[in-house]
């Protein structure tokens, strides 16, 4: 997908089979526009505890046809997947930040086992250094990042890395809206003083969730059985051709037959290519947003809650007023900051999200009106032929 006019993130890629490092999330790595510099440059080499998470698989979201990915067993990648660009700018029209994660490399030591990938930065702003970077970095430098971003910016959208288990989704995504809605309020969620608009975003993005995780769902499925009806198809049509071989009087019609299946496979195989990378990837990719945006959500009632409480507990005291009014007017100001950024990135995202849907949609209807077009002219043409043949045998049969 594009990624222009947006502060998206550059996929990384699969690990191959049996290295280490678990299958437990699925992910995206970057940093938003306004982080200045060269992702994890050299010069800023990364303190981690070895206590760390094990480096993770991730997800490319430029995924494609070829065996197994990481979102589905029945998907397929290719090489296409293992680089992704992806463009930075705080303009639209600035497009001048490029940042390139690529070439997973395999490293093993005596304690572990790890993957590594090369983070190439090019740029022409003047504030670097230099125009162009490049780093070797592994997976938990990334969640390092996230953790690091996300305490500087805790209501940004950051695109970069969400937890997405293999096993599907929790007890609480597969229950109505209504009943998380009653979940949540038992727990407490949302601060007391939640303003409106942000309760509103709460239950869009609940909304948006469930549905976009349907999507995917179905999208999957209509994947795994149009690779099981190619998989027909593929056997399908030579079955005709060695058919013909034994039946003269019929063989040109069989081997018609079985050129159009196999014009119909190829065509298949088009529309699949399609849906492995233009559909299921951002399908999936809005399903890890819904749950970045959710955290952003619930960063910013935490905000809100620790305003809240700091103004009970000063109507509920009556010492240290002093102190108590000089917090809570700090606390104001974070709290409007918070919701002026949120409000900001959200607009931003929506509109994102939008355009990226209706050009997704839009491609996938051009794909199947190409795919469908593509068959009929085929058997059409098939026809065509055996109405001039029978023709022809029907001229030849009446003359004397």
């Amino acid at each position: 997908m594009e990624a222009e006019g947006r502060e998206s993130a550059p996929s990384l890629p699969q690990p191959a089979p049996g290295d280490e490092g678990g299958a437990e999330a699925d992910a995206t790595a970057g940093a938003p526009c306004g982080v200045r510099g060269p992702l994890l440059a050299a010069a800023e080499v990364l303190a981690l505890d070895d206590e760390e998470d094990d480096d993770l698989e991730v997800f490319s979201k430029d995924a494609s046809l070829a065996e197994v990915n990481s979102f589905s067993p029945s998907m397929p990648i290719s090489l296409s997947s293992m680089i992704n660009q992806y463009k930075f700018e705080d303009e639209p029209e600035q497009r001048d930040l490029f940042i390139t994660v690529d070439d997973p490399e395999s490293h093993i030591t005596a304690l572990e086992t790890f993957i590594t990938y090369r983070v190439l930065t090019k740029t022409s702003r003047g504030e670097f250094d230099s125009s162009e970077y490049e780093v070797r970095r592994r997976y938990q430098d990334f969640l390092w990042l996230k953790s690091r971003l996300e305490e500087a910016h805790p209501t940004l959208i950051i695109p970069e890395l969400s937890s997405h288990k293999k096993q599907g989704p929790g007890l609480l995504s597969r229950m109505g809206q209504t009943v998380r809605a009653v979940a949540s309020s038992v727990r407490g969620g949302g601060a007391k003083n939640r303003p409106e608009v942000f309760t509103e975003m709460n239950n869009y993005m609940e909304t948006f969730s469930q549905k976009i995780s349907v999507l995917d769902k179905i999208a999957h499925r209509i994947y795994k059985e149009e690779r099981e009806y190619f998989n027909e198809m593929k056997e399908y049509g030579p079955i005709h051709t060695l058919w013909s071989a034994s039946e003269d009087d019929v063989a040109d019609c069989l081997k018609g037959v079985a050129s159009c299946i196999d014009k119909c496979c190829k065509a298949t195989e088009k529309r699949m290519a399609g849906l492995s990378e233009n559909l299921l990837p951002i399908l999936h990719e809005y399903i890890l947003y819904s749950e970045i945006l959710m955290g952003v959500l619930k960063r910013r009632d935490q905000i809100q809650g620790e305003l809240d409480s700091r103004v009970d507990a000063l109507t509920n005291k009556k010492t240290e007023k002093d102190l108590f009014s000089e917090e809570i007017g700090r606390l104001e100001d974070k709290v409007e900051y918070a919701n002026n950024v949120l409000k900001a990135d959200w607009d931003r995202w929506k509109q994102n999200m939008q355009r990226d849907m209706r050009a997704t949609f839009t491609n996938v209807a051009e794909n199947n009106l190409r795919y469908y077009e593509e068959c009929l002219a085929t058997w059409e043409s098939f026809l065509a032929s055996q109405a001039v043949h029978l023709h022809v045998e029907e001229d030849s049969e009446d003359k004397p």
